[in-house]
């Protein structure tokens, strides 16, 4: 039997290794890539920003990134000390208590199966362009979205990247980096000729050109609703620590692909969105403001055949976001199930004996994601409404990790020693402000993503409310599971407890970590 190597950080939980560790520093990085996937993010809703407060929404981005490069950082410090499976699931369990570390996984869990379905559907509005062949149903206008051919390609996509994730973790690792290796090339090119084919000045970025002229909250009003534009897209960098279990020597590659990850998605995305606006033949027109409004600039500036090309490079990037959100919901799917903490949890932990993956939770979320693009076909409002609730979910999940780790360090408990005297990644003094901004951005972004607004939710009050009414109903089904039944039988399965703490595990299902 494989024994734990002692630099894994899976000793703290008294979890045998079964999954297979092949997963190398660039594979690590793209699976954080691939999550917040520059081209899909800012091309699926550049629309949404620009057509709610202008080009000056852009001043979104940098803030963004500043608020979920402080969460990163923190996250970074986790995966230095547990890159284990179900990250934020597992992190708010040991730096929590299992309640805690539950309800962050049930909202994770319930969001990214979500956030999977959304992705999917930014196919429809970028394949047809390449060839009206692929409007396969629906309106003969590709200037439009077709919510049935949307629900078609997804689908279709969905069962692809169900079959990749079934099959094992190094062909996803592979399919995955050579999609995101194309998806980086293609963005920082796309930058580039956006680059060379500027027709206006930065100007144009410190001027509100009369958007939030006469509504409620003026200009401000209108950019804190287009900052969800680009708060939609800086998430799931953590899928890097998620891949902990699979990744070769983890605790020092985890951090560094966290890092890359944002980093490089604030870079190259930034720079498109920037270089798009100032190269658009016409920011007047209204179609800019509808859903591929970036692509269509891509058109127009890069003519003919060039233009497609980058058009189908977007398409693998959206293939390969699929792909790592599931990958990610399978993880944690997992990590939860072999603490028995969902139900059929024997089932669900069951890792195939070939491919040394969990096969099970990934044709199940196949399914269900499949399930909820139904809604989108006749319901499309309330399918916008539960993607954008997903979002919230995520950033709540996050709060349930940086809020218990801020408690930590007050009580003088983190960082843990080891950290620095082993080499591995730790903010050090930085750590406390740091933490602190990571929470004061949280709570700040959770509120503004939820805020009932019309123009995000539309009406009537229950639309508008949405993000309270689903949470609150998704948040109160799974903690009465919880109570009613799933808390009496939680701990970890024996046939994932590790030899040596078997017996721990037994007594204690959720053993606090060692050393900190």
């Amino acid at each position: 039997m494989t024994q734990t190597a002692p630099d894994t950080g899976m000793e703290h939980f008294g979890y045998k290794e079964s999954l297979d560790r092949s997963i190398g520093k660039f594979a690590s990085f793209a699976a954080g890539v691939s999550y917040i996937s520059i081209l899909t993010g800012t091309f699926q809703l550049f629309y949404f920003g620009f057509g709610t407060a202008g080009a000056a929404y852009l001043w979104s981005w940098p803030i963004v990134f500043v608020g979920q490069l402080a969460v990163a950082l923190c996250f970074m410090e986790l995966a230095a000390k547990y890159p284990i499976a179900g990250s934020v699931y597992n992190w708010a369990k040991i730096l929590g208590n299992k309640v805690v570390g539950w309800f962050s996984g049930w909202m994770m869990l319930t969001a990214s199966i979500v956030t999977m379905s959304a992705v999917v559907l930014a196919i429809d509005s970028t394949l047809p362009k390449i060839w009206g062949g692929f409007r396969l149903i629906g309106s003969d206008d590709l200037s439009v979205v077709s919510p049935s051919n949307a629900v078609l390609l997804g689908s279709i996509l969905v069962l692809v990247t169900t079959a990749i994730n079934a099959f094992g973790v190094r062909l996803m690792a592979l399919i995955n980096s050579a999609g995101v290796f194309i998806e980086l090339i293609a963005a920082v090119l796309i930058a580039v000729i956006l680059a060379f084919n500027v027709q206006r000045t930065p100007a144009v970025f410190f001027s509100t050109n009369g958007y939030g002229a006469g509504e409620s909250g003026g200009w401000l009003g209108a950019f804190l609703i287009a900052s969800l534009a680009s708060g939609y897209v800086m998430y799931g960098f953590d899928t890097a620590s998620s891949l902990g279990e699979e990744t070769v020597n983890p605790r020092k590659t985890a951090p560094s692909a966290i890092l890359r990850a944002i980093l490089a998605s604030f870079v190259i995305g930034g720079a498109i969105l920037v270089f798009a606006i100032l190269a658009a033949p016409n920011l007047s027109d209204p179609a800019l403001g509808q859903q591929g409004g970036l692509q269509q600039i891509v058109l127009d500036v890069m003519y003919g055949p060039v233009g497609k090309i980058f058009l189908i490079c977007i398409v693998v990037a959206v293939f390969v976001c699929t792909l790592a959100v599931h990958t990610a919901a399978i993880r944690l799917t997992f990590a939860m199930a072999r603490d028995n903490a969902l139900p059929f949890g024997e089932s669900l932990a069951r890792v195939h004996p070939k491919t040394q993956t969990p096969v099970i939770p990934s044709v199940l979320i196949g399914v269900l994601s499949i399930l909820i693009l139904v809604i989108n076909i006749n319901q499309p409002t309330i399918f916008l409404l539960l993607t954008s609730v997903a979002i919230i979910m995520i950033y709540i999940a996050y709060l349930m990790v940086t809020v218990p780790l801020l408690l930590k360090r007050f009580r003088g408990q983190w960082p843990p020693a080891d950290l620095k005297s082993g080499g591995y990644f730790t903010m050090g003094r930085w750590g406390l402000p740091v933490n602190i901004l990571a929470v004061l951005w949280g709570v700040g972004m959770a509120i503004n993503l939820a805020w009932p607004r019309t123009a995000v939710y539309g009406a009537p009050w229950y639309n508008t409310w949405a993000a309270f009414i689903y949470i609150g109903v998704i948040g109160g089904v799974g903690l009465i599971w919880y109570f009613a039944v799933g808390s009496r039988g939680m701990g970890t399965l024996r046939s994932h407890a590790s030899e040596t703490k078997a017996d721990a595990v037994a007594a204690e299902p959720f053993p606090g970590p060692e050393g900190v």
